[in-house]
């Protein structure tokens, strides 16, 4: 019987430590300006012809760790992203809701977080995609995932690609 105690306390102990490992990350800074954050990631998605992909979210949200753990362990995934796009981590939380420019985005935490938008070369919001549609069981698909980043990367855009020939 104390075997069974003992085991089940390791388990309970395990998936606390775990749970707590996950919620131990620090991508979204309140402090920051995120207007200005977002001009300069606007500024070198021109630059490098990309577009910018923006993760909304706070360092509270397990499924904010879970998608960035998703997309920078899986190597595809992270070059895919790296080629394409110019990431930034908006803030949201307590100390910080960014309101204003959350507002100027169409309110997109109306979907829950994490919630990612999809800026152009000049900054304007062309996609905000619902995380939930991402996901698979209880975490990710990397096919839905794929699929999502290339039907929003710049070139998927290049209105060259659609002339009737």
């Amino acid at each position: 019987m104390k075997r069974l105690l003992v085991f089940f306390t390791a388990i309970v102990l395990l998936q606390q430590l775990k749970a707590q490992d996950m919620t131990k990350f620090n991508l979204y800074n309140p402090k920051e300006d995120a207007a200005a954050a977002i001009k300069e990631a606007v500024k070198t998605a021109g630059s490098q012809n990309k577009h910018v992909f923006i993760q909304v979210g706070g360092n509270w949200c397990i499924w904010c760790a879970r998608f960035n753990n998703f997309i920078t362990e899986d190597e595809s995934l992270k070059n895919y992203i790296d080629s394409n796009f110019v990431v930034y981590h908006l803030n949201y939380s307590p100390e910080n809701k960014n309101q204003e420019v959350l507002a100027r985005y169409g309110f997109p935490q109306r979907f829950g977080f994490p919630v990612f938008l999809i800026l152009n070369e000049k900054g304007e919001l062309i996609h905000t995609e619902n995380s939930a549609y991402l996901e698979e069981g209880k975490g990710y698909s990397k096919l839905k995932v794929i699929e999502f980043l290339k039907n929003w990367s710049k070139s998927a855009l290049d209105p060259t690609l659609y002339k009737e020939q």
